[in-house]
């Protein structure tokens, strides 16, 4: 692969945000060059980011060319490709707050809906569908791209394209575990009285789990251990405490959480979960049983809605942008795809949290499946690093997800409906009894190709 003349194939090509901050990234890294061409489903959305990308080349702070074309196929954007980005919404927004709200007329409450839980399991079911034929076309048109997945259920959707094509080159990225990274360089800063805040880099981690469920057994900054700082810290007045509603409303950010799950979890096991409070509190028993408990935690729902409105404003911006109309800042991002391509193409190596086949470096997980840890990147290799074993209390929490996923996947690939609903039952959020779970389960419906 020439780092000055990549082909880069975007399944999803019309999306709002992650294409935005890829071609912003892209543009503003003097290593690279290349084209990128665009596949939605939705071609209009896709020809949106043409235009902006293109336009983004001609800003005086570009430092770097690329080349950007929407495309009518699937075939036609991965002809060749040396990386494939995977960013898509599974089904519309409207089908995702259909799901929703059939679980909140079961009495269970989910403040995302995108990984775990009856909606997370449902959108898992219908993206495996979809995964398994880009799996089949990416294995026919370029075989030896690298597969780079940023789609939810992550675990779910970069596991379907490794069963359906184990020979592809696959991993998937979530920035979850770099905000607990920023967590704990704030508690750093403030417990030991540095000058300015910590980098995140300099918060070394290690990851082990599967998304949005993924735990830190060691964080250290320099030599200091940051778990026990984390120890001393939530023993401090106020850290842990009940919120309300007025107050969670009151922040006025439909994204917050008051990190009260996360502490909690680590005060009763002993390792930190470095997701969200948002995500954990659906993978958990218990804080999906209404929203004042969930407000209770420190955690609001993110409604469908303002996703829809977010949508519709973002599209409606690029013309505004090209034609002067709105100010438009190019600027670099906290992502690490620039950095792990760059890698791949053997200008300098890295270690970062990738979610993976398990070939050994979780220890007590079933091999094959999906997991997430650090990984070393270099010249066309990404070696996962053996996080070890987690201990037997989250062991048991995490566990049941892996199965329920496993799950999910061989329902997609065989038709299964019995598997599928047994999932959705299994999981650790369905609190109604199997009848009314079944009832539930076929009220959301079985997706398209099913």
């Amino acid at each position: 692969m020439d780092p000055k003349n990549l082909k880069i194939a975007y399944i999803g090509g019309g999306s709002r945000m992650w294409a935005r901050t890829l071609m912003a990234d892209l543009a503003l890294e003097p290593e690279l060059n290349g084209r990128i061409e665009l596949y939605d489903i939705d071609f209009p959305a896709a020809k949106l980011n043409e235009t902006l990308g293109n336009w983004i080349g001609t800003r005086p702070e570009a430092r770097s060319q690329w080349q950007y074309k929407a495309v009518e196929t699937l075939p036609q954007a991965l002809q060749d490709a040396d990386f494939v980005i995977i960013s898509i919404q599974p089904g519309s927004f409207e089908l995702m707050a259909h799901e929703i709200a059939v679980a909140e007329k079961y009495g269970m409450f989910f403040p995302v809906g995108d990984t775990t839980g009856v909606p997370g399991l449902m959108r898992g079911l219908r993206s495996a569908i979809t995964f398994a034929g880009f799996a089949r076309e990416i294995a026919t048109h370029c075989p030896d791209a690298w597969v780079i997945n940023y789609t939810n259920p992550m675990t779910i959707c970069t596991r379907m394209l490794t069963k359906v094509a184990p020979e592809l080159k696959v991993f998937g990225c979530c920035h979850e575990v770099f905000g607990t990274q920023n967590i704990l360089a704030d508690i750093a800063q403030k417990q030991l009285d540095l000058p300015e805040k910590p980098h995140r880099d300099e918060i070394r981690v290690n990851v082990l789990g599967i998304n949005h469920f993924t735990w830190l057994d060691a964080a250290q900054y320099r030599e200091v251990d940051l778990l026990a700082l984390l120890r001393e810290y939530i023993q401090e007045p106020g850290v842990l405490r009940p919120f309300t509603r007025q107050e969670v409303e009151a922040q006025n950010n439909i994204y917050y959480d008051g990190r009260q799950i996360k502490f909690e979890l680590f005060k009763r096991y002993g390792i930190l979960a470095a997701a969200g409070d948002r995500h954990l509190a659906e993978f958990v028993p218990g804080f999906t049983i209404s929203p004042e408990e969930l407000f209770r935690w420190g955690v609001i729902r993110t409604p469908v809605a303002y996703r829809i409105k977010t949508w519709q404003e973002i599209g409606q911006q690029v013309p505004q942008i090209v034609n002067g109309e709105r100010p438009f800042t190019l600027k670099q991002s906290d992502e690490e795809a620039i950095l792990q391509i760059k890698a791949l193409l053997g200008l300098g190596d890295i270690i970062t949290n990738v979610n993976k086949e398990n070939v050994g470096q979780m220890a007590n997980l079933p091999p094959r499946v999906v997991v997430e840890t650090n990984a070393r990147f270099s010249r066309d290799r990404v070696e996962p690093i053996a996080a070890g074993a987690l201990p037997v209390g989250v062991h048991t929490l995490v566990s049941t997800h892996v199965q329920n996923q496993e799950m999910i996947v061989e329902a997609a690939l065989t038709g299964n409906e019995e598997l599928a609903f047994q999932a959705v039952f299994n999981d650790p959020c369905t609190t109604v009894p199997i009848d009314q779970a079944w009832q539930m389960f076929q009220e959301i419906g079985l997706p398209e190709g099913f």
